[in-house]
């Protein structure tokens, strides 16, 4: 049947059924508001099908492995087999389960929802376009929008997503075969998480990097055991250098990616480097071949990028309704998610960092309070984030820089994971809890964790931020024994003077 061209309203619509507005969709029916939510692709959005959940379940299952194989010290002698297409079965199935969830709850709640591509057509209208040929369009009246269109992958010059040998990061959770090589371009979050995986599942991974470190943006205490832990898995970095092409192999099924230092692909308008490493020409840390301009030559099976991620803005025709961006198309808001128009709202990855699918849902909710007339808002100061690369890593709050920047006397308290009797039992003490608190008031201000389930363990102290906790709240409170947890009160116990179980500062 082919729908016809009806108008028809609604009190909210929602574009994009992602974390971020498949919750707003919920909470407004919750709320009694008529909701409409379209999304063009699959409920749940990248995150539940294409991201967060399928990369976290490949971690998880490539752990499972690698620690299987490396459990001498325990006594445990193992060499797991791995069947690749088993093992993408099990989290496709994971991936079903969460988004059938999804659009029962969105049912259940009252939401309608629609199959197809929206674009604005004026401040309170908007076009759906149906998927599937001959499915024809229909206009949707609304008296509030929420935008949550979410990110796509950056793509670089020269390597497009659509050739075979090229990957983003989804291309990558699907693959049928594991590859006997891999370069990937971008040490950040992603890119470190999935070189882990492909590393455990025997893979022989080069990173490139155009900074001097991995994971920008966090600090080079959280980052140290990360990097360390890669290098036990043979991973191999390339730091100062930016991918410029790739190009087949003579006579040979595989690639040679071609990488060149960061200063001078910034020279060549090619991005901006920052405390690039200098690298002479000749051997180079990962053994690839250094020609004679200090360009590398790697050779692989794949090529995986991972630069990072740009707004989905520009499908919604946003300047017919009015609704403005900034020069890298990301949705402005204000602290309750509304747009430069009081009915048109933004949410998620479109409305800018941090891009994280928890922030996105808390964002969400606001909107459709706000919708509903309740007095709701964004608070960002317990916004914890988490990289579940081996080891995790756990932050939220201030750091102490930030913390003195703002004006506090800092003081901090840390607590090493191997005085922790729960995490030598696990055979993974790595790493560290480190809380950051107001020296006068004693008012926690923020914590990092490297470590075993650090992105578990910051939901307590992103709690205690929140709740306006002191140093004295978190110590006095009593951890069962023996737990990771431990290391919380411990690491606060340190700030006060007075740990037990490791020296006090």
């Amino acid at each position: 049947m082919v729908v016809g061209d009806v108008t028809t309203g609604t009190d909210v619509l929602v574009i994009g059924a992602g974390p971020a507005g498949y919750v707003a969709a919920i909470r407004a029916g919750q709320l009694d508001l008529d909701v409409t939510l379209v999304e063009k692709d699959a409920y749940g959005g990248t995150c539940l099908n294409y991201g967060c959940i399928p990369s976290k379940a490949l971690i998880t299952a490539t752990d499972v492995a690698h620690d299987a194989a490396t459990a001498e010290e325990m006594g445990i002698h193992a060499e797991p087999e791995i069947d690749l297409g088993e093992m993408m079965a099990w989290k496709d199935g994971v991936v079903d389960q969460l988004t059938g969830g999804v659009e029962k709850l969105c049912k259940a709640n009252g939401v309608t929802l629609l199959e197809g591509t929206a674009r604005f057509a004026g401040e309170n209208t908007a076009r759906v376009s149906h998927s599937g040929e001959g499915q024809g369009s229909e206009s949707l009246e609304f008296e509030h929008a929420v935008i949550a269109t979410g990110s796509r992958p950056i793509e670089i010059p020269n390597f497009d997503f659509g050739d075979e040998p090229v990957l983003d990061s989804r291309q990558a959770l699907a693959l049928e075969s594991v590859p006997d090589s891999i370069v990937v371009v971008g040490a950040g979050y992603i890119g470190m998480e999935l070189a882990s995986v492909f590393a455990k599942l025997g893979t022989d991974v080069t990173v490139i990097e155009m900074l001097d470190s991995i994971l920008p943006g966090y600090d080079d205490d959280l980052k140290r055991p990360v990097k360390g832990r890669a290098t036990d898995l043979g991973i191999e970095f390339e730091f100062g250098y930016t991918a410029s092409e790739w190009h087949e192999r003579d006579g040979d099924d595989g690639i040679r990616v071609v990488a060149e230092p960061a200063d001078n692909a910034a020279a060549d308008g090619g991005g901006e480097a920052s405390h690039a490493s200098e690298q002479e020409s000749g051997e180079t840390a990962s053994g690839a071949e250094a020609v004679e301009d200090e360009r590398l030559e790697l050779e692989a099976e794949k090529v995986l990028v991972a630069v990072g991620r740009q707004p989905v803005s520009d499908t919604l025709d946003l300047e017919e309704a009015g609704v403005e961006t900034d020069d890298a198309g990301f949705v402005e808001t204000d602290s309750r998610a509304r747009t430069n128009l009081e009915h048109i709202f933004a949410v998620g990855d479109v409305a800018g960092e941090p891009m994280l699918a928890h922030k996105g849902s808390a964002e969400g909710q606001v909107a459709a309070e706000v919708i509903a007339g309740e007095p709701a808002a964004i608070d960002y100061q317990a916004m914890p984030a988490a990289v579940f690369t081996d080891p995790e890593i756990g932050t939220v709050g201030m750091t102490e820089p930030e913390a003195a920047e703002a004006g506090f006397e800092p003081v901090t308290g840390q607590f090493p994971f191997r005085a922790s009797g729960r995490a030598l039992t696990t055979g993974d003490s790595d790493g560290f809890v480190k809380v950051v608190a107001d020296e006068e008031s004693g008012y926690l201000l923020g914590a990092s964790i490297v470590g075993p389930e650090a992105s578990e363990l910051i939901a307590e102290l992103g709690l205690a931020i929140e709740l306006g906790a002191t140093l004295e709240d978190v110590a006095a409170t009593v951890h069962t024994h023996p737990t990771l947890s431990e290391s919380v009160m411990e690491a606060a116990e340190n700030a006060l003077g007075h740990a037990i179980h490791t020296l006090n500062r």
